[in-house]
């Protein structure tokens, strides 16, 4: 038992205090109700050490070692506690005998098999010493069988009070642990499939630069011997392209330099411009007001680049080669939204891997959408996907502007 441990010592803390009070109850409605000629000292005694135990228990419940040991040796006190209780009250023939299957069950639900044995054990033995070193239990108003029969009853009724909220509470804990376990092991696959890309795409990055630079001269070259003034401008956007990805190839390759930590920071305007380089036939259509000097993370320019190329290849689909971005700052957040004029998405599979984000459906490897994710992650934002008015998708963000300007 680990992680656990700490929920399970208070469910354990809440049914002893449960168990207090209904002992002391029982005490008096024997006693006085019932008539039956029981000794008290012993009865009181037994109820005032499991209250002691407890409020010491409740009160270092935070600091308890986590070992399977810890938890066995509580409930070892409320098997003697009970084996106690039960001998003076009637031996086998008190009905409450059987609240030892209670203690059993919550071993089953939270310890180790070896541990929940040992339970059993323990459970085994307090009966069969309160069976055997039991005091009979004395007559009263009442004949023997009656007060059985009225025991067994409120013996149900107490049981399945325990078994309804307790062990339901322990299960639901155990199901939840369960859900963050799964999303750790799908973040931790996803993660290693985006190491593994940042490798791969850094190993390559070295491979290309030198090809890159060569055709850089190249078209150096080609721009001085030509007298064309067309041609000359088609070389000019070669050469910015050829220059953006040589800078991206660098981007790539500082992973593995070394370089990851004081990267640069970059603005709006500069992914834009990059942007509309690569897409020159999209109309990008933006708000006035959004913060154009805001300095942002890397991570964030990607994203915006990805979620512009997703939205252009949806607009050219439907021959509406359109983009409009929406940038603005609410409090601490920083609020985007990229809508395209596609042919939007059907809600049933916007949640299929490969389709969010995408409502064109374009044939891609998925980069965007493993690294989107791993961004927005990183920076402890939100991503949402929506269907826009008309024809479209609109697909939006949040993400904390100190997280945004100060990158870890």
């Amino acid at each position: 038992m680990t992680g656990q441990d700490a929920p399970f010592l208070r469910t354990l803390c809440s049914l002893r205090w449960l168990a207090v009070a209904g002992q002391a109850a029982t005490i008096l409605v024997a006693t006085s109700v019932l008539g039956l000629e029981l000794s008290p000292l012993p009865l009181w005694a037994g109820v005032a050490a499991l209250a002691l135990f407890n409020l010491y228990v409740q009160l270092r419940v935070h600091d308890a070692d986590t070992a399977p040991v810890t938890a066995f040796g509580h409930i070892l006190v409320d098997v003697t506690v009970l084996t106690w209780m039960v001998a003076w009250s009637g031996g086998v023939a008190n009905p409450f005998g059987s609240l030892f299957l209670i203690l059993i069950a919550l071993a089953a639900l939270a310890l180790p098999l070896r541990w929940t044995l040992a339970v059993a054990a323990a459970c085994l033995i307090g009966y069969a010493v309160s069976g055997i070193f039991g005091l009979p239990l004395p007559a009263g108003y009442f004949t023997a069988m009656q007060m059985h029969q009225w025991g067994v009853v409120c013996n149900f009724l107490l049981s399945a009070t325990v078994v309804l909220v307790f062990a339901t509470r322990l299960a639901m804990a155990l199901r939840r642990r369960e859900h963050e376990l799964s999303l750790l092991r799908e973040r931790f696959v996803r993660n290693e499939g985006i190491v593994a890309l940042a490798t791969h795409a850094a190993s390559v990055a070295h491979e290309l630069n030198t090809p890159l630079a060569t055709m850089t001269l190249l078209a150096d070259d080609i721009a001085d011997q030509t007298e064309s003034p067309e041609l000359r401008d088609d070389v000019d956007t070669l050469r910015e392209l050829l220059v953006q990805c040589r800078e991206r190839v660098l981007a790539l390759a500082r992973p593995a330099s070394g370089q990851l930590r004081g990267r640069d920071s970059v603005t709006l305007p500069q992914v834009l411009e990059q942007w509309r380089l690569v897409r020159p036939t999209i109309t990008l259509k933006r708000n006035d007001d959004a913060p154009l000097q805001l300095p942002l993370d890397p991570g964030i320019g990607h994203l915006l680049m990805v979620l512009l190329n997703n939205a252009a290849d949806a607009g050219e689909q439907a021959e509406r080669p359109q983009v409009d971005l929406t940038l603005r700052i609410e409090g601490s957040d920083l609020i985007g939204e990229v809508r395209d004029y596609g042919r939007g998405f059907d809600a049933r599979e916007a949640v299929l891997p490969g389709t969010l984000f995408n409502s064109g459906k374009t044939q891609g490897m998925g980069v965007g959408l493993a690294l989107s994710h791993a961004t927005i992650e990183r920076l402890d934002g939100e991503l949402w996907m929506r269907p826009a008015n008309g024809a479209g998708t609109r697909v939006g963000f949040r993400l904390p502007l100190a997280s945004s300007e100060n990158p870890a």
